[in-house]
């Protein structure tokens, strides 16, 4: 290749692929490998119903330049659980509390998307030194962040009549196409190889049933709220919002409600639906990595 070809070529990070085993748990992970040994640290905290593969094309943009690591959830991706896991949301953050405690991440910026909220916002309050900043993309804390659809979905308990037929309505591919697709701005962007992954994933023996356990649990999540809201008000982690405001489970009224508890967040709304990087990674990314120099100690 010659020099002036090479100028041209945006070298995208080295990631490693590995497991670790905490009780019980073989949890899979992405790490990038940066230029830096004292890299900004980035935790990537996924969604439903996809996994760390999500996060593929901003671990290529951003992974040379900071430490991007990337865990697959129990239930989720390329992570084994034990028969009997106990699938909620408390569980979940405590797999990736003793991840995080394993990996050596002693300070990071989370990035917080879906169910990556809840999990964050668990780990917020047990450890809030580890917190140098917040990156939160359609990551709700909010009542007014719930849309209709949302709502039905909490309302849901296992002795609800036919509750589990309407949540198994969510598992589809189908179903998981329209959360990639549904509201983006420019769909002809947003890759089949997600949801079709995410499918093959949720097919596993098991799955299924963790990701209804974890609906059924949601609730807890709103009932945690207003704790979620006060540690945001008496921390205020430097924050960085970008929403995609077409999303169908969480509406734009729930971005704008982090700027009550954190009005120094940066805000930034983009026409597009729940997985806003699928179609706006270019616009993205570049304000992820200012923010993330920006970030003291990070």
């Amino acid at each position: 290749m010659t020099s002036s070809a090479t100028s041209r070529v945006a070298i995208p990070a080295r990631t490693a692929h590995r497991h670790i085993e905490i009780d019980g748990v073989e949890v899979f992970y992405r790490e990038s490998l940066p230029e830096r040994a004292d890299a900004p640290v980035l935790l990537l905290l996924q969604g439903f119903p996809s996994a760390s593969h999500q996060f593929r094309r901003l671990i290529d943009a951003l992974g040379r330049h900071y430490r991007i690591v990337a865990p697959d959830y129990p239930g989720f991706g390329h992570t084994v659980a034990p028969e009997g896991f106990p699938y909620t949301f408390d569980s979940l953050a405590d797999i990736t509390e003793r991840f995080i405690e394993r990996v050596g991440l002693a300070r990071f910026t989370a990035y917080v998307f879906d169910f990556g909220a809840p999990v964050g916002f668990r780990l917020a309050l047990r450890h809030p030194e580890w917190f140098a900043g917040l990156i939160v993309q359609n990551g709700n804390a909010y009542e007014e962040g719930l849309s209709e659809t949302m709502r039905g979905v909490t309302s849901l308990t296992p002795d609800t009549p036919g509750a589990e037929k309407d949540l198994r309505g969510f598992l589809t591919l189908d179903a998981t196409r329209t959360q990639y697709e549904g509201g983006a701005a420019r769909p002809e962007q947003v890759a089949p190889d997600g949801w079709v992954l995410d499918h093959y994933f949720l097919e596993r023996p098991g799955r299924a049933e963790a990701q209804l356990s974890l609906l059924y649990d949601y609730g807890s999540n709103i009932a945690a709220y207003p704790a979620w809201q006060a540690w945001l008000r008496e921390h205020r982690p430097p924050t960085l919002i970008t929403w995609g405001v077409n999303d169908p489970f969480f509406p734009e009224p729930g971005a704008r409600a982090y700027l009550r508890d954190v009005p120094e967040a940066e805000l930034h709304l983009f026409p597009t639906g729940h997985f806003a990087l699928e179609d706006h990674l270019p616009e993205i990314a570049p304000l992820i990595a200012g923010f993330l120099d920006r970030v003291p100690g990070a």
